[in-house]
C-alpha cells in the first residue's frame, strides 16, 4: 500500500515542487541562451520552391516551364460541401434556364470525400432545398437522432445538463452521418448534371489579369525532389481560367490565405479563431449500440479556461458503429498542452469507457475548424472569384455545425454568378467578373441571422470563470434575448499569440496509453491511410529554418511537437555537436492546418504537397 502523506511530509513535498519549478525556469533560460548564442551552421529544413525561388535555382536552368491553359466559365477549388453545392446547382440553372455552362471543380484528395472529417451531425435544411428528393436518390442519411444528451465532466463524474428547446444543441430532426460518404454522394450527384471533377489535382497558386483580377488557378508541379531539384519525371502543373474563381477549400485555405491579403479581405473583421478537433470510429459491441444517441460533454480533462469539450455519436451504418471526438479551441495558453493527449485521456472517463470497452477503433484523423464566426467572417467577394464555406468561416460554434451553411454558402454563390457568367452581353469593368450580389444575398439569408444569432457564445468564454461563466452566459443571455442582445463580444486575438513561455507554465503529466482504450500517436495516424510521395520538398514550410529552435524551443519548449496530431513535427539531438534540430515528417501530414494556425512565431506556411497526397479518410 502507498504510505499516507502527514502533514509535514506534504510540505516538504511542496517545496520540492517549488524548487524543481525554479529549476526548470532556470534550464530553460540558460538554455534559451545557449541556443540564441550558438554559432554552429542552423540545418536547412525547407527546400520548397515557395521559400526559395527555383529563378535563382541554377539547377532549373533550362528546364521547360511553360504550363498547359484550359478555360472554364466556372472553376471551383474543394471538392467539400460547399464547393459541391455550387457546382450543383450551377448545373441545375444551367438546365432550368437551357444554357451551357462549364464548371471545373479540382480537389487535393484522390477521391471526392477522402480529406473530408466531421463528427457530424448534418441539419438538413440546405440539403433539402439543393435535393429535395434526397432520399428516394440515396443520399447516406441513415440516422435520424433519436436521443440528445450533454453533461459536464468532473475527473469521476457526469452532471447532466438539459437541453432545452430553442438552444443551438438541440438535434432534433438532423442526422448523424459519415460525412466522408456523404460528400462521396454529393460529388455523384454534380457528375450526373455534368460537372467536370477532378479529384488528385491540388491547387496550388491564384493566377490573375494584368488588371489585378483573378484569373483562375494552377495546379502542382510533380517530379520536384526532396532537395527541390527537378526529377526527370517533372511535369508543370496545368492553368485552369474562368469567368468567377469559387474558393472552398475549406478551414484555413491555402489560396484563401493568398487572396486575404492581395485584396485586404480582414481589414474590417476580427481575426479569425480555430479548434482543433480530432476524432475516431470505433466497432462496439451490439449490447452498448443505440443508433441515433448524441453525446456531447464538457469540461474534464480540461481545465475551466480551456474551451472544448467531446462528441459521441451512434450510427446506424449495419454494424455497431459509434463515432467519437474531441474538440480543443486553439487559444489555450498551456503550450504543454496535447490535444491529442487529452482526447486519449478523456476516453478513460467513467461515463465513457464503458462503451468503447471490448470494442475495435478502426478509424483516426484530425482536422481544424473555425471558430470566430459573426465577428471573424471577411469580405467575402473580389474581382475575379468569391469565398465560401468553411474557408472565410461559416461554421455554427455553440451547434457545432458547419456543413448545412457551406452547402447553402455554395448555394448563394452559384445563384449570384449565374446571371454574370451566362450573359455574353455582360461589360464587366474587371476581366475577372466581379460578383457583388453574392455577399449582399448572404447577408439577407438564413446563414447570415444564424451566425448572428451566436455570435456572443464563442467569446463569452473568456472571462475569470472561464467555462462556467460561458455556459451561464449562454443560458441567460442567450436564452433571454434570443441571440438580439444589443452588443457584440470580442475574440481575445490571434490563435497563435496566447501561448503563455514554457517557463510560466506547469508541464501536464498525461498517463500511458493502454492499447484498449487509448493509443499512442503513430499507431493512430496509421488508421487516417495517410501518404505522400516521399521524395518531395516537405510542404510544411519554414519561413526561416533557425526560428524553431532559436524561438519555440527556447521559449515555448517546442509546442509544434504537441498540438501537432499526427507527430509530423518531433526535435531531436542534433547529429554531430551540441543542442537540438527540428525534424519535419512531412509524409505524416493529415492536412489539419493547426500548425499554420498555432505556431507562435508564425514561422510555418502549410502549402499544398503533390495531389493525392494526405489522409484517406473511408467516411469521417
Amino acid at each position: 500500500m502507498r504510505p499516507a502523506l502527514t502533514g509535514n511530509c506534504l510540505c516538504a513535498a511542496r517545496k520540492c515542487v517549488r524548487a524543481l519549478k525554479v529549476l526548470n525556469r532556470d534550464l530553460l533560460s540558460s538554455n534559451s541562451q545557449r541556443w540564441s548564442s550558438t554559432s554552429a551552421p542552423v540545418p536547412r529544413i525547407t527546400s520548397h520552391y515557395t521559400v526559395y525561388p527555383r529563378e535563382k535555382d541554377p539547377r532549373w536552368e533550362g528546364v521547360e516551364m511553360e504550363r498547359f491553359a484550359d478555360e472554364a466559365d466556372v472553376v471551383i477549388v474543394g471538392g467539400g460541401p460547399a464547393g459541391l453545392s455550387a457546382a450543383i446547382r450551377l448545373k441545375q440553372l444551367a438546365n432550368e434556364h437551357e444554357k451551357e455552362l462549364r464548371v471545373c471543380l479540382v480537389e487535393k484528395a484522390s477521391q471526392i470525400g477522402a480529406h473530408t472529417l466531421s463528427g457530424a451531425c448534418l441539419e438538413p435544411s440546405a440539403l433539402n432545398e439543393l435535393i429535395p428528393d434526397w432520399k428516394e436518390r440515396g443520399a447516406p442519411l441513415n440516422t435520424p437522432v433519436t436521443e440528445d444528451i450533454f453533461g459536464i465532466l468532473t475527473k469521476n463524474h457526469r452532471i447532466p445538463v438539459p437541453i432545452l428547446p430553442g438552444l443551438p444543441m438541440n438535434n432534433h430532426g438532423n442526422y448523424i452521418v459519415r460525412l466522408g460518404h456523404f460528400v462521396r454522394w454529393l460529388g455523384e450527384q454534380a457528375e450526373e448534371l455534368g460537372v467536370e471533377l477532378y479529384p488528385g489535382y491540388a491547387a496550388a497558386e491564384v493566377l490573375f489579369h494584368e488588371d489585378g483580377s483573378v484569373k483562375g488557378i494552377a495546379t502542382n508541379d510533380v517530379g520536384i525532389a526532396k532537395d527541390g531539384s527537378p526529377k526527370d519525371t517533372f511535369e508543370r502543373g496545368m492553368e485552369l481560367h474562368a469567368k468567377v474563381t469559387l474558393f472552398g477549400e475549406g478551414c484555413h485555405g491555402h489560396l484563401a490565405k493568398q487572396l486575404y491579403k492581395h485584396f485586404n479581405l480582414r481589414e474590417n473583421c476580427e481575426p479569425q479563431t480555430y479548434a482543433i478537433g480530432l476524432k475516431e470510429v470505433w466497432v462496439i459491441d451490439e449490447k452498448k449500440w443505440r443508433p441515433g444517441r448524441v453525446e456531447h460533454s464538457v469540461g474534464w480533462p480540461l481545465d475551466r479556461n480551456t474551451y472544448g469539450g467531446s462528441f459521441l455519436y451512434h450510427l446506424n451504418e449495419g454494424e455497431p458503429l459509434v463515432a467519437l471526438g474531441f474538440v480543443v479551441g486553439l487559444d489555450y495558453r498551456n503550450p504543454y498542452l496535447s490535444p491529442f493527449r487529452e482526447f486519449q485521456r478523456w476516453k478513460h472517463h467513467p461515463s465513457v469507457a464503458p462503451t468503447l470497452e471490448g470494442g475495435n477503433r478502426i478509424a483516426y484523423g484530425a482536422r481544424a475548424l473555425n471558430e470566430g464566426g459573426y465577428q471573424s467572417v471577411p469580405k467575402l467577394t473580389f474581382p475575379g472569384g468569391l469565398l465560401m464555406g468553411c474557408s472565410p468561416g461559416f461554421m455554427n460554434v455553440p451547434k457545432i455545425k458547419g456543413t448545412h451553411t457551406a452547402m447553402k454558402s455554395g448555394m448563394l454563390a452559384a445563384e449570384s454568378i449565374f446571371q454574370k457568367v451566362t450573359d455574353e452581353e455582360l461589360q464587366s469593368e474587371t476581366a475577372g467578373l466581379h460578383v457583388h450580389e453574392y455577399e449582399e444575398n448572404l447577408k439577407n439569408s438564413w446563414i447570415w441571422k444564424e451566425l448572428y444569432s451566436v455570435r456572443n457564445i464563442r467569446p463569452s468564454f473568456h472571462n475569470y470563470f472561464g467555462l462556467y461563466g460561458g455556459m451561464v452566459y449562454t443560458g441567460l443571455f442567450f436564452w433571454i434575448f434570443r441571440g438580439k442582445e444589443p452588443w457584440t463580444l470580442k475574440h481575445a486575438g490571434k490563435d497563435s499569440a496566447q501561448l503563455k513561455p514554457a517557463k510560466d507554465c506547469t508541464p501536464i503529466e498525461y498517463p500511458k496509453p493502454d492499447g484498449k482504450l487509448s493509443f499512442d500517436l503513430l499507431s493512430s495516424v496509421a488508421l487516417s491511410g495517410t501518404n505522400h510521395e516521399h521524395d518531395q520538398p516537405p510542404h510544411l514550410t519554414l519561413m526561416d529554418d533557425s526560428v524553431p529552435v532559436a524561438q519555440n524551443l527556447a521559449i515555448y519548449d517546442g509546442p509544434e511537437q504537441r498540438f501537432c496530431p499526427a507527430g509530423v513535427y518531433e526535435y531531436v539531438p542534433v547529429e554531430s555537436g551540441d543542442g537540438m534540430r527540428l525534424q519535419i515528417n512531412a509524409q505524416n501530414c493529415v492536412h489539419c492546418k493547426t500548425c499554420d494556425i498555432k505556431d507562435p512565431s508564425q514561422n510555418i506556411n502549410w502549402v499544398v504537397p503533390e495531389g493525392s497526397g494526405g489522409p484517406a479518410y473511408n467516411g469521417m
